[in-house]
């Protein structure tokens, strides 16, 4: 890969010297976007500029070319007999018509045109029982997604409203750098044609298409019908969003497409199936309860000619099953995962650690999977929620966006590669740089829940419950939040355990995992489990939950019953994440059933009896046994 790089810089630098000489004293060429076009004599083009390592600020970034093209796609997903077209806006200096040719930003984006108002689905629902008729809904319907309030519309273009002119809050920054943007609409959503499938192979294939326009491998025509040819890009291209702008880079990398250098995914997803499901169970991102694949396709369906996605739509509402949350071919599809050995791009991941809509898991097992396979990689992780970093640490961020795509799309050594790979900031707000994530230092700790989770029972660093079984038991109660039940000082409806104080803090970091010795009294059942900072005031917060269907225990793909009364062993992750739990303050395990704002909510009353002789929690912990039991060892 290297050496493609280095042959491609090396021609791109000859084209240039000889660009400089027709410029000077050769005639012009004509045709529209031709580089070198420009008549004898003509002012040569502004060169880039770079020091310390970054691209510099030595172009006009309101001296531009816009235009517009529709890049044709080699599929077609609204089944019309045509090829789909992606409607692609470029915006690039006005230097590349005299000759210039420049790298690319791409960002490929089902928001650009706004999104609809669509019912999510009722989640106040029993929950699937294989020898039952059918499910039975609790309550009314369910919340409607509005194009006005969705979260993920906004991190993805920041202030940018519904039908604004196409565009991204970095334009600026990298125009006067020497790069050109490079915008497309996602298949189904404003002028592009095709149809939305949340996250389905055609939108892999529909992005895709651009790069491949951009390296002279795909045809583009303008509105009129006239051949558009990029011959102003030097064919290296870098691919970056937020939420679903950020998850169609990591689904293009997947491709291998040559071409694609770098991509910088924020807040993306790496697998659907763990954005709306959790080992069989039916969960929702943070704030859209109820939403699924079906419903996110409608709202972003925004291309004219609405009814000629319907049976595409409607395949996608039956085939996401919402009845027994199983993993399957649907799922599969969209699980960018299974191609990840293809991704030659070099890879900057960039998540909050509290982002309960993208959840951590999508950032924690793309990554593991990169460095795995020896992808150039490198992760940020703030503090945050479901946002851009120029929005928390902006000046740092930029920086370092800047030296990463300086790095890969105009090959300038500046030894990114070479540099602490991780960037973490604490509770505090202060930042860290470390040799990689999860943190090298970290290994299993296991504590264990001793009798008296009705109120609060001990948590132990050190031995669990000995002799024969000591059942503890809850009953499930979907109208409370999680928050609420760890909070209450005696529950029936939830178990909660709590260490020490902690005499000196302690750092996790990596994924926390429960093993569950557990029975129920109903066929069918939620499981959640939760971590709780509780402060020496009383005042708790959630580190990090999980959730699992006692139904998929051996296989998300397969639905097994339950025996009610029969003792199951049950393992459940949490959400990866990295925290440090403060000096004075108790690490608490919180056992629920349902969780209020994630999973189904069906009528209370589930019995579950927990076996404290087989249930642990499995920690990663910064220092390992040792480091946790001189935290909160008794």
């Amino acid at each position: 890969m290297r050496a493609r790089r280095i042959a491609r810089s090396l021609a791109v630098f000859m084209a240039s010297l000889i660009v400089l000489s027709l410029t000077s004293g050769a005639a012009g060429m004509s045709g529209s976007g031709v580089a070198g076009e420009g008549l004898a004599g003509a002012k040569p083009p502004r060169q880039p500029v770079f020091e310390n390592g970054a691209a510099q600020p030595v172009f006009d970034p309101t001296d531009v070319v816009r235009e517009e093209a529709y890049v044709r796609a080699p599929v077609d997903s609204d089944r019309d007999g045509a090829k789909d077209k992606v409607h692609v806006v470029v915006v690039r200096p006005k230097d590349t018509d005299r000759g210039l040719r420049v790298p690319v930003v791409y960002e490929a984006s089902p928001y650009y045109a706004g999104g609809n108002d669509v019912a999510n689905h009722d989640v106040d629902v029993e929950l699937y029982d294989p020898g039952a008729p059918g499910r039975r809904s609790t309550a009314g319907g369910g919340a409607t997604l509005r194009a006005g309030e969705d979260e993920r519309r906004a991190a993805a273009l920041g202030r940018r409203g519904p039908l604004a002119d196409i565009g991204s809050p970095y334009e600026e920054y990298f125009l006067a750098r020497g790069f050109a943007m490079v915008y497309a609409e996602s298949l189904g959503s404003g002028k592009s044609t095709g149809c939305p499938t949340t996250g389905g192979r055609n939108e892999t294939v529909g992005a895709r298409s651009v790069v491949d326009w951009l390296n002279g491998r795909a045809s583009a025509r303008d509105a009129a019908g006239r051949a558009v040819r990029p011959r102003w890009a030097t064919g290296q291209v870098g691919m970056m969003g937020v939420s679903y702008n950020g998850t169609l880079p990591n689904a293009v990398a997947t491709t291998g497409v040559e071409g694609l250098e770098a991509i910088v995914p924020i807040a993306a997803i790496s697998n659907w199936y763990d954005y709306y499901r959790a080992d069989g169970a039916v969960v929702a991102p943070g704030g859209y309860q109820g939403e699924d694949a079906d419903v996110l396709a409608k709202f972003v369906h925004t291309r004219g000619e609405a009814e000629v996605c319907q049976p595409v739509i409607d395949e996608l509402a039956a085939e996401q099953d919402r009845l027994t949350g199983d993993y399957s071919d649907f799922w599969d599809e969209r699980n960018y995962l299974n191609d990840v050995g293809n991704v030659r791009a070099a890879v900057l991941a960039v998540h909050g650690l509290n982002d309960w809509n993208v959840k951590t898991k999508q950032v924690a097992q793309w990554y593991e999977a990169l460095r795995d396979r020896n992808v150039p990689h490198k992760i940020w992780l703030h503090q945050g929620a479901h946002l851009d970093p120029r929005t928390v640490r902006p000046v740092q961020w930029h920086r370092t966006l800047n030296r990463w795509f300086t790095r890969y799309l105009y090959d300038v050594d500046n030894g990114v590669e070479r540099e602490p790979r991780a960037t973490l900031q604490r509770e505090d707000e202060s930042w860290v740089d470390e040799p990689d994530w999860p943190s090298v230092r970290a290994a299993d700790a296991t504590v264990y829940p001793w009798p008296g989770g009705t109120d609060r029972g001990a948590l132990d660093p050190r031995d669990g419950v000995p002799g024969s079984p000591s059942v503890e038991r809850l009953a499930d109660d979907a109208t409370k939040t999680i928050e609420q039940l760890a909070d209450l000082p005696s529950s029936g409806n939830r178990l909660a355990y709590a260490s020490a104080p902690a005499r000196k803090a302690v750092r996790l970091s990596g994924t926390p995992r429960v093993d569950l010795r557990i029975a129920f009294d109903r066929p069918a059942a939620n499981m959640t489990a939760a971590l709780v900072d509780r402060a020496p005031d009383g005042a708790g917060s959630v580190i990090t939950r999980g959730w699992t269907d006692p139904q998929n225990r051996t296989d998300p793909r397969i639905t097994e019953p339950i025996e009610e009364g029969k003792r199951y062993g049950i393992e459940l992750d949490m959400q990866p994440d990295d925290y440090v739990l403060a000096k004075g303050h108790r690490l608490e395990l919180v056992l629920a059933s349902s969780d209020h704002d994630h999973t189904l909510r069906p009528r209370p009353g589930t019995g579950l009896a927990v076996d404290l002789t087989g249930t642990s929690a499995t920690l990663p912990i910064v220092g390992g046994k040792e480091a946790l039991r001189q935290a909160i060892g008794r």
